[in-house]
């Protein structure tokens, strides 16, 4: 299988009304300082069962100049990961299941003095 979870979940993330319209990225280049952002990074996995399922594990990162926004849209990606994708067909992949690894922790960026939640789920998915 030759799917990319990070791209799974910035589309589904993108798909998402409460999410703020364009801040999920796969990739830092995209971001600028001072704009909220939820930027997601593949952090590993394994092959579960042969040529059919994944177990990808990738962490998300919000990042916002308010803490408060920032902290409560950690918590809302990890909401919608955890609670609305199992079971959905997006990017290719269908879900399956969605674990949470790490919960939403303080990490502000120290150059951009941006403040930053990040924390880490595991994603369960087959090709759909």
């Amino acid at each position: 299988m030759k799917l990319d979870p990070v791209e799974v979940l910035v589309q589904f993330l993108r798909e998402q009304p409460d999410i703020p319209a364009g801040s999920p990225i796969g990739d830092m280049t995209e971001h600028r300082a001072g704009e909220t952002c939820v930027y997601l990074e593949h952090s590993g996995g394994y092959r579960v069962v042969r040529d059919s399922e994944d177990c990808a594990h990738v962490e998300y990162d919000v990042y916002d100049l308010d803490r408060k926004a920032c902290v409560d849209l950690a918590f809302l990606v990890r909401e919608k990961l955890l609670e609305d994708l199992p079971g959905r067909a997006v990017a290719g992949a269908l879900v399956l299941d969605v674990e949470d690894v790490a919960i939403p922790s303080y990490y502000p960026d120290d150059s951009s003095r941006e403040h930053m939640y990040g924390g880490e789920v595991a994603v369960f998915y087959t090709s759909a």
